[in-house]
């Protein structure tokens, strides 16, 4: 049974954060969030494209960027439960769905 991607880099972003904030080791969270996207990536190589694989990247990279300016503008826990979210959504679209079909 494989775990979906959306699972992953939902999971990987929230945990990753939370690492990052409990520990005060930045790095530490980055680890987190390294693992949680080679994972993926990984899935979704197998999965997809390159082409869904590149923008599935870029999107998981983009929100992780995306999440530091939303927090200064509505929180640190409502940001990443967004990009989460996107991202999640994302890689169910593109990715988890095909894998059931």
């Amino acid at each position: 049974m494989r775990i979906p991607t959306a699972a992953i880099t939902a999971g990987s972003l929230i945990g990753g954060w939370q690492v990052a904030r409990r520990t005060g080791v930045r790095p530490l969270g980055g680890v987190v969030l390294v693992v949680g996207g080679a994972l993926a990536g990984r899935e979704w190589a197998r999965r997809t494209s390159p082409a869904i694989t590149g923008a599935l990247v870029a999107t998981y990279v983009g929100a992780f960027g995306l999440s530091h300016p939303l927090a200064k503008r509505i929180g640190g826990w409502p940001s990443v439960l967004t990009v989460s979210a996107l991202t999640a959504t994302a890689s169910y679209l593109a990715s988890d769905r095909r894998a059931e079909d």
